[in-house]
């Protein structure tokens, strides 16, 4: 039985209608399924984090491939359809939870004291909702130190966005922060008739393997640059920068700070490398 007839089946049996709250298209193509997972390159030493299995779809090729599972779900009605569609499998935990309030190190943590077993990589798998992308995949860059790699399929312009190139109106904020953080590569484009319901944007997966290529001073201070300049991307980023009170700084120190680093005053945020966000972080004293 294929994907399809399966949610049909599930949704029927459940009463099940996509919730638009919690931005709810379920993924039926077993072929975007497949290439999903050997995207995200499972082992079955592997623990994976899933956000938002809905319907278990993803779930099931998950399963079949890891180690272990965590499915981290916010809407309780999916709960007991997770529960009855995986219940001869005993290798995840399933957590009616928002995946922005879970501790991901801390529970990783005590899955591998529960088991007896150190995973040899933690990935993150999941069709995020696209409500909330950027703060899950913030959170997992920035916070989540167990976390090795993330798969996700997002909007497909927000995938574009995370792999923007300096000049381009897609190079921004999440741009720098994916770059920081990772080596990114969008791997699949995921046509709306893959869905039901089908969304209005296309789609896009993309993978992010975590790295640290970047030497920085005071990396707080890097985000708080990185937020500010574009704060008012229209601008000439110094005036950005004075206009949003940056590091409690004059214009004139502002102004001083990019003569120091090689910067042209007239310079805007998205022309910039992030090369040169760090130099400028750097030269500040």
């Amino acid at each position: 039985m294929n994907t399809q007839v399966k949610t049909k089946n599930i949704m029927r049996k459940f009463g099940i209608v996509a919730n638009k709250r919690y931005g709810q298209n379920f993924l039926i193509d077993d072929n975007i399924l497949e290439n999903i997972v050997v995207a995200a390159d499972i082992t079955a030493e592997d623990l994976v984090i899933e956000i938002g299995p809905g319907l278990g779809n993803l779930t099931e090729y998950i399963l079949s491939k890891a180690r272990y599972a965590i499915l981290v779900e916010i809407d309780s009605k999916m709960i007991d359809v997770l529960e009855d569609r995986f219940k001869d499998y005993n290798n995840y935990s399933l957590i009616n939870e928002d995946i922005l309030k879970v501790n991901i190190d801390s529970l990783v943590k005590d899955i591998e004291t529960k088991n007896d077993f150190k995973f040899r990589k933690v990935k993150v798998v999941a069709n995020l909702p696209y409500y909330i992308t950027t703060p899950i995949i913030f959170k997992l860059l920035e916070n989540e130190n167990t976390i090795s790699d993330i798969t996700v399929m997002v909007q497909k312009e927000v995938a574009q966005r995370m792999v923007a190139k300096p000049k381009s109106k897609d190079f921004g904020i999440l741009t720098l922060m994916v770059e920081y953080f990772s080596n990114a590569k969008i791997e699949i484009i995921v046509p709306n008739s893959s869905f039901i319901p089908e969304p209005g944007v296309e789609s896009a997966v993309i993978n992010l393997k975590k790295i640290r290529k970047y030497d920085v001073v005071n990396e707080k201070l890097f985000f708080e640059l990185i937020h500010k300049a574009f704060a008012q991307r229209r601008k000439k980023m110094v005036n950005s920068l004075y206009a949003t009170n940056f590091n409690n700084m004059s214009k004139q120190d502002i102004e001083k700070l990019f003569q120091k680093s090689s910067i042209s005053l007239n310079t805007r945020a998205e022309e910039l490398t992030i090369e040169e966000f760090i130099k400028i972080a750097n030269n500040i004293n």
